[in-house]
């Protein structure tokens, strides 16, 4: 601990810490980094700190370094956390600064309070149309006809101003899940019935692919892998809910149709040429540097990573198998990270989120839920389960070798 730290009392040090690790935890971080980065921060302030994190929750015991003994516990109980990158950034910025003696410690903690200002109705309002480009660009990386683009663009846009309107209403923030993928499966039955026919499934996965918890399940399991089994299991239990959610909403939206009369017509067809899927990609990562809450000087970065990702796992796949494909896009991308995180002294996850987000699990994994209910067979939903699973396991296997490859000098 450095001189300027000496000044203050254990509970400002403990106080700042606290703080520190709820900043984290309500921007995404997973239990594993979240915990190394608590405790290096709290070696740095002279205090031992044992911490033990879940999604929804943390318990964390302080006390004086070298005594032996913690006599401070804080039980903080927290919503799950959602990806925000630029105030990812901050807290480590505002984290570094203290350690080093560059801030006061009252400072930090007031600069890491100050993070909680809600964001101005510009920035919602991006957020709103980044759900429709999402949506739409994820429809054009599948080569969908540009009536299937269209609705699901519409329909991500739709969902987005749902998002924000369930926002403040907790009882139906509950069930803003089923809502969305009730509403996206009302408008494509809608338009498959009297406009034209849709690839109706796929659209619908398009609509719904911002709320899909592909992250969260490859967070679940590499949680697993590190030893943090409550959180790992709590997280894997949460994303499957999330799935049923959606499954649920979408089965009310086409059960409800067919009861009324209506029958959407169907087809399979992938017609783009190269260069929608171009433009896509493009869309799409700038839609999800949006998502995550990028700062603005780092959209390059995110957008980059992303389509990295993606293109490795794309050309890599069309050699090898998609499975391979995967895995190389993901040791990669964790390798490129932990990279930067060495180099830049900035947070890593800038690199490695964004690198993964095209790779994730969610879609393959609900398109098999709905095809296992829609049929009442196990044979029609186990290829695509199957698909989510080699999905997962190739994912968790990069961010594995990946951390070995190059190991991370710092836990974000």
């Amino acid at each position: 601990m450095n001189a300027a730290l000496q000044r203050h009392d254990h509970a400002a040090r403990v106080d700042f810490v606290v703080e520190l690790a709820g900043r984290l935890h309500a921007y995404g971080t997973t239990a594993h980094r979240l915990e190394g980065a608590v405790m290096a921060v709290s070696s740095q302030l002279g205090l031992e700190c044992g911490v033990w994190s879940n999604p929804t929750g943390m318990i964390l015991s302080f006390g004086e370094a070298g005594r032996g003994r913690r006599d401070t516990v804080r039980v903080v109980r927290m919503p799950p956390g959602e990806t925000d990158l630029y105030k990812l950034c901050e807290a480590d910025r505002i984290a570094e600064e203290v350690t080093t003696g560059a801030l006061d410690l009252e400072a930090g903690h007031a600069a890491l309070r100050a993070l909680e200002r809600p964001g101005g109705w510009r920035g919602r309002t991006i957020s709103v149309l980044a759900f429709g480009l999402s949506a739409a660009a994820v429809a054009g990386l599948w080569r969908l006809p540009w009536l299937d683009i269209t609705v699901a663009g519409v329909t991500g846009l739709l969902i987005g101003l749902l998002d924000w309107a369930t926002q403040t209403r907790p009882r139906l923030k509950e069930a803003s899940d089923a809502l969305a993928a009730m509403a996206a499966g009302s408008v494509a039955v809608l338009v498959a019935s009297f406009v034209g026919p849709l690839n109706l499934n796929t659209v619908i996965i398009s609509s719904l692919i911002v709320l899909m918890p592909g992250m969260s399940l490859t967070n679940a399991v590499n949680e697993l892998t590190n030893q943090n089994l409550v959180s790992g299991t709590a997280r894997f239990a949460g994303a499957m809910t999330t799935i049923l959610k959606l499954a649920i909403g979408m089965l009310v939206a086409l059960n409800g149709a067919e009861m009324i009369g209506l029958h959407p017509e169907v087809r399979a067809l992938r017609p783009q040429p190269m260069w929608v899927e171009g433009l896509a990609l493009l869309l799409g990562t700038y839609a999800f540097a949006v998502m995550f809450r990028a700062g603005r000087r780092d959209y390059p970065l995110v957008m980059l990573s992303a389509a990295a990702g993606y293109l490795i796992s794309r050309f890599v796949g069309g050699e090898w198998g998609s499975t391979a494909g995967v895995f190389v896009a993901a040791l990669a991308t964790t390798a490129a990270g932990n990279a930067y995180a060495r180099w830049f002294n900035r947070p890593g996850a800038l690199v490695r989120l964004p690198g993964l987000i095209m790779l994730v699990p969610g879609s393959a994994s609900l398109r098999g839920l709905l095809a296992l209910v829609q049929e009442q067979s196990m044979e029609a939903g186990q290829a695509a389960m199957l698909a989510a699973l080699n999905i997962l396991l190739a994912l968790v296997a990069g961010l594995l070798f990946g951390n070995i490859l190059i190991p991370t000098r710092r836990n974000l």
